[in-house]
């Protein structure tokens, strides 16, 4: 198993600098690069290490546990590293063969690719560039159509993610109340021209490297990715508040790990991330027996993953909300990092992937009712 214990120190050690600057910083990017972190899900053929499920989230954790940000940009790296994948060979080895290789993107195809023969005109704009501050290629969703604007398929698929190695401009938007080292800023191109080689389909699969982790869902992956960070940023809320058990509240003679409901706070919240860890662990152990014997995850199995994935989230926003409440005044300076762990969590917990109404066809499909399962 790769050691992430170094990165996630330095991680831990330039979380301040990485919010106030407003991008991961870079001893923390290179240590991450040099642990291998970044490219843990691209294939082996490209200097990946085409690892499965559960060790990538594991390190996702690990790191997110140190600071939110970095995690969270550990997150996105990976999960864009899947992409690999579907790319031609000779392309995928230009976006993710260099050691230091990191790939970041929104994939909702709000972008156009005008495609003409061999080459694609790209034009878009994205939100949530997560680590635009130090991918070395930057991609986006985008919808195929032809010269005169009519929709149009490229290998049977109607979308792509299109890779840029130039021609992004990052837009200043990234002003927000948490995660705020993930530079995570508007980006846009416009009319940039690229080979169609460098469009990886994306409401079709197809493989260029196989393997059991890319027969998985990649939209499954990074919910469980997205899950991760906040199981982290759960596990370092009670890392804080162990911090402060000795601290003495104003207007008492008791340190704060002395008083019942702080002591029930903690125990609910270790209870629940251990649940929502050993749910993961099941589903994502089972899927991937599937994928090993069959070459598919099943249905049942897609929505087991995506219940897990959406029951960790809430466990690691509720550890942290039990934590935050419990560790009393303190919380709220800019000093406490308990402060910066809760505004990171709950701006991660608007990512789509995890949403409310992801319950929804996970509860139409247990009662057997006809469900789409292609957001799945």
């Amino acid at each position: 198993m790769t050691d992430w214990s170094t990165a996630a120190t330095i991680a831990a050690e330039h979380a301040e600098a990485t919010e106030t600057g407003g991008a991961v910083a870079r001893p923390v990017i290179d240590a991450l690069v040099e642990a291998g972190i970044m490219k843990l899900w691209v294939p082996a053929r490209y200097g990946g290490g085409e690892a499965d499920l559960h060790t990538a989230l594991e390190a996702i954790a690990a790191i997110s546990r140190s600071c939110g940000s970095t995690g969270w940009v550990v997150m996105i790296a990976n999960t864009t590293g899947l992409l690999a994948s579907r790319l031609e060979p000779e392309a995928a080895d230009l976006m993710f063969g260099a050691p230091d290789a990191i790939c970041g993107g929104f994939a909702p195809p709000v972008g156009v690719a005008t495609v003409s023969g061999s080459m694609a005109k790209v034009t878009g704009q994205w939100a949530w560039g997560s680590g635009s501050s130090h991918a070395t290629t930057m991609g986006g969703g985008v919808r195929y159509v032809d010269p005169d604007g009519a929709p149009t398929q490229l290998a049977g698929s109607r979308s792509g993610f299109a890779f840029f190695r130039s021609g992004v401009e990052l837009l200043d938007t990234w002003h927000v109340a948490g995660l705020e080292g993930t530079a995570s800023t508007d980006y846009r191109v416009d009319a940039v021209e690229i080979p169609i080689a460098h469009i990886a389909p994306m409401d079709k699969r197809v493989l260029e490297v196989d393997g059991p982790l890319y027969r998985c869902s990649i939209f499954g992956a990074l919910a469980l990715g997205v899950s991760m960070v906040l199981v982290g940023l759960g596990e370092r809320a009670i890392d804080e508040l162990v911090e402060l058990a000795a601290k003495i509240p104003q207007g008492s003679t008791r340190g704060l790990g002395e008083r019942a409901g702080v002591q029930v706070d903690i125990a609910k919240a270790e209870a629940g991330l251990r649940a929502a860890r050993a749910l993961v662990g099941e589903t994502v152990a089972t899927a991937w027996d599937e994928v090993l014997a069959d070459g598919r995850v099943s249905d049942d199995s897609r929505v087991a993953l995506r219940l897990a994935a959406n029951h960790a989230a809430d466990a690691g926003v509720a550890a942290v909300d039990r934590c935050y409440r419990a560790a009393g005044g303190t919380a709220v300076y800019k000093r406490s990092p308990m402060q910066r762990v809760f505004r990171d969590a709950h701006v991660a917990t608007q990512h789509a992937m995890i949403s409310e109404r992801i319950y929804e066809p996970i509860g139409r499909f247990r009662f057997g009712l006809d469900t789409d399962l292609r957001p799945l």
